[in-house]
């Protein structure tokens, strides 16, 4: 009886002993792991993937900063179509697809193509990124504080939206993406008008 009550007594003692190990353990913050996108293989979709907004939906006030830290606005971009593009330098996929989002710029210069970094850093590390990427034609744009990306409702990151001239929302797309294919630019001017 006596062996009996120590071992349920052991038990006891190892389990919230476990317990309070786990508990403590799971307020303690992640450690964050960064990889860089050379060491990973990312594959990117393909514009098949952008999921139409039917009907399409007027999008609420967005506001962003510039690298200076000057505030705007989506309005700004009324009448141009624009693929508004939330990510990160952290993001694998971001930066996977990023490169293809300069392309896009490139190749259709009558989109507005916004990439909204969430970078808690603001505009010194998004610039760092991109002379580091080879990244031109892109403004930095920036959300610090995911307003515009929990006002648009975004699951994660990359997301990207494809906005008519109108400011509706016609489609969107989770994951990363390659926006400069032929297919891809031509499909997205058809959606913007």
């Amino acid at each position: 009886m006596a062996m009996t009550r120590r071992l349920v007594l052991a038990g006891t003692a190892l389990v919230a002993g476990g317990t309070v190990a786990a508990a403590s353990w799971l307020r303690k913050p992640a450690p964050q792991v960064f990889v860089p996108v050379a060491d990973q293989t990312v594959e990117l979709a393909d514009i098949s993937a952008l999921v139409p907004t039917d009907p399409p939906v007027p999008l609420p006030a967005l506001a962003f900063l510039d690298a200076d830290g000057g505030a705007h606005t989506l309005a700004e971009f009324a009448g141009k179509g624009v693929v508004l593009n939330l990510w990160a330098t952290w993001c694998v996929p971001c930066v996977a697809e990023l490169p293809s989002l300069a392309a896009l710029a490139a190749k259709a210069p009558r989109l507005a193509v916004l990439p909204l970094s969430t970078d808690r850093g603001g505009a010194r590390v998004v610039q760092k990124f991109y002379a580091s990427h080879g990244i031109a034609g892109l403004g930095v744009w920036l959300d610090p504080k995911g307003s515009a990306a929990e006002a648009l409702r975004a699951r994660g990151l990359p997301t990207t939206l494809v906005i008519d001239r109108q400011g509706r929302e016609r489609g969107r797309l989770e994951g990363g993406a390659d926006w400069a294919s032929d297919a891809a630019v031509a499909e997205i001017l058809r959606i913007v008008g």
